[in-house]
């Protein structure tokens, strides 16, 4: 369960170091609810390879990606934040979808300013749309939201096309226009770690993609150079993975991986984790 009642827009503005982990389906989103996090992060590349098995290529859309919003936030108890990629297509798009990820019970939605299809921030061929345009994208993504406690996040992939200096200008040009959370992408040292961190007085996202353009840094390295909200994205289905080759490996060459140097979550416990219990204690009351 979440550590915590206090709302994460509160924790954002008094400005408490948020580590939320990557979850993409709703064995991740689970376990890392039960772990205490002051916030879980939806990832794009996790949840569209999840349920869809496809590359976080703008290949997802709206109705996948919302549909995904609702169940985590049914399954959890958590504070979400949830990609919302390029807001699906135009304006109207970006306003549907700021609505629609409020009403799933999205606490923050994440917004860039890549040009469609959008790449997961640490590929390469990314390429933005001009800065006006991202601009009114961020105006009517906060007018368009019913409360003023559901967080935007304006995320610039400028940095890798077009540099450093206009992903920082872009990150002010979003502040400007609404963002209440600036996410410059993909810097690729910790003196431009550092640089970003000395630009803006907001609430900044570190993004730390292991095997990615980012130097890996501590949350609290990350907090001292002014990043508030750190999120890891990919260790959860990287691991997963790494684990599953492992168990299915085994499995093929000798049938029984339990037999091996194979950690195995305990099935009991596992069936407690996916809410067994209840379904037994409605048996129990029931019972002819």
């Amino acid at each position: 369960m979440s550590n915590s009642t206090t709302p994460l827009h509160s924790r954002i503005r008094n400005g408490e170091l948020i580590v939320a982990p990557g979850v993409f389906d709703m064995i991740s989103a689970k376990l890392a609810n039960d772990l205490g996090f002051k916030a879980l992060y939806m990832t794009g590349y996790g949840t569209v390879a999840s349920y869809l098995g496809l590359p976080d290529a703008g290949l997802a859309t709206y109705s996948d990606m919302v549909n995904r919003v609702g169940q985590f936030v049914a399954c959890t108890s958590t504070p979400l934040i949830a990609d919302g990629d390029t807001g699906y297509g135009g304006l109207l798009n970006v306003r549907h979808t700021v609505q629609g990820y409020e009403k799933a019970g999205a606490a923050v939605i994440q917004l860039e300013d890549q040009e469609f299809p959008k790449k997961c921030g640490h590929t390469p061929g990314r390429s933005v749309i001009p800065i006006e345009d991202m601009v009114r994208k961020i105006k009517v993504a906060s007018e368009s939201r019913a409360s003023k406690d559901f967080l935007i996040i304006a995320r610039t992939d400028a940095r890798s096309s077009l540099g450093l200096d206009e992903a920082l200008r872009r990150g002010e040009a979003y502040q400007k226009a609404g963002a209440d959370i600036l996410f410059i992408e993909s810097p690729e040292s910790v003196e431009e770690m550092e640089k970003i961190g000395r630009t803006f007085d907001a609430p900044l996202v570190a993004n730390m993609v292991e095997g990615g353009r980012t130097p890996i840094l501590s949350a609290d390295h990350l907090h001292q150079l002014g990043f508030q909200i750190v999120i890891f994205p990919a260790t959860g289905f990287l691991a997963m993975g790494a684990a599953l080759r492992k168990a299915y490996a085994q499995l093929k060459s000798t049938d029984v991986p339990s037999e091996g140097n194979i950690e195995l979550y305990d099935f009991g416990e596992f069936s407690k984790l996916m809410g067994f219990e209840d379904v037994w204690a409605f048996d129990r009351k029931y019972a002819e």
